[in-house]
């Protein structure tokens, strides 16, 4: 008998436990329901200025790497893996000026912030992460951030246009790196850079 009320008092307390679960547990929401999560809601793009349409633009500019000198652009933080033929592990953190023309003293209209690490064991192969920060007229302030392999004996190296701020807010698109020259015993070298940007 007390075997029996004790099992029907045990079931009760599973059923009342799984009703407050489930009355608690929030059921999923429509996406154009009000009540969705506080931290993810539809917006209006016009409030973003993205209500326009989206163009395409073309920058060419020269990337100088200084490793040189007394005031250097590139600047190594970690040193490569001391067998490594490819300098696997070598992570070089760069300020490097970004001019119009192949000479530093062309005018300068950014700087390229960020680094650049040797991430392959076969080939010499850079993972570049950076961003184009533009100093020059009505881009002054805004960037284009780059994130990709650069397979640096290549002739031309394709990267991905990953995002940026300011006038190329939600930009994408793509670089393309060709070597200008490189000095093999300072290592200091120039790349010309072609970016294409789709960007409102």
């Amino acid at each position: 008998m007390h075997s029996q009320h004790f099992l029907t008092f045990f079931f009760f307390l599973i059923f009342l436990s799984s009703t407050t679960l489930t009355s608690s547990t929030p059921s999923p929401q429509n996406d154009n329901d009000d009540n969705t999560f506080d931290f993810a809601r539809p917006i209006d793009r016009k409030l973003l200025g993205i209500n326009k349409k989206e163009k395409l633009s073309h920058f060419k500019f020269y990337w100088h790497d200084i490793l040189s000198g007394k005031n250097p652009s590139s600047i190594m933080v970690v040193p490569p893996t001391s067998n490594s033929t490819t300098a696997f592990g070598l992570v070089n953190m760069i300020d490097n000026p970004l001019t119009l023309g192949p000479e530093l003293s062309s005018k300068l209209v950014g700087k390229a912030q960020g680094f650049y690490a040797s991430a392959s064991q076969v080939d010499l192969g850079f993972l570049m992460a950076m961003n184009f920060a533009f100093v020059e007229g009505k881009y002054n302030g805004s960037t284009i951030t780059i994130l990709g392999k650069n397979p640096a004996m290549h002739k031309v190296r394709e990267m991905p246009v990953v995002g940026g701020s300011g006038l190329f807010r939600f930009a994408r698109g793509y670089a393309q790196a060709h070597t200008h020259w490189i000095d093999l015993k300072s290592g200091d070298a120039c790349v010309e850079y072609n970016v294409y940007v789709f960007h409102y």
